[in-house]
């Protein structure tokens, strides 16, 4: 079986689709009714991680989400993870 993480809850991969591993719904149609697994909260309106908001200067960026290093992506594409990430996103976060 094929699993994987989606922010930050545990999903595997059955009878071709994607479903959470807790209760087997499909990801495509319940993926925005799931909170962060890290923070606990929603995505934002526009698909951001809540705890980390729409950080100026970046294309991408994870909190994580409890299973993975978090990890930014700057518009010219270099990308940044775990601690260096962390300061980073303080950073930036800060002067939002």
């Amino acid at each position: 079986m094929t699993t994987s993480y989606l922010r930050g809850h545990k999903i595997e991969y059955i009878e071709d689709i994607w479903v959470y591993s807790d209760n087997k719904q499909s990801v495509s149609e319940t993926h925005k009714e799931r909170a962060c697994g890290k923070c606990n909260k929603m995505a934002t309106k526009e698909g951001y991680d809540n705890c980390l908001g729409k950080l100026r200067g970046l294309m991408n960026a994870c909190c994580g989400h409890g299973v993975d290093k978090p990890y930014i992506q700057f518009l010219d594409g270099k990308i940044i993870r775990g601690k260096d990430a962390e300061i980073i996103i303080k950073i930036l976060k800060k002067y939002q």
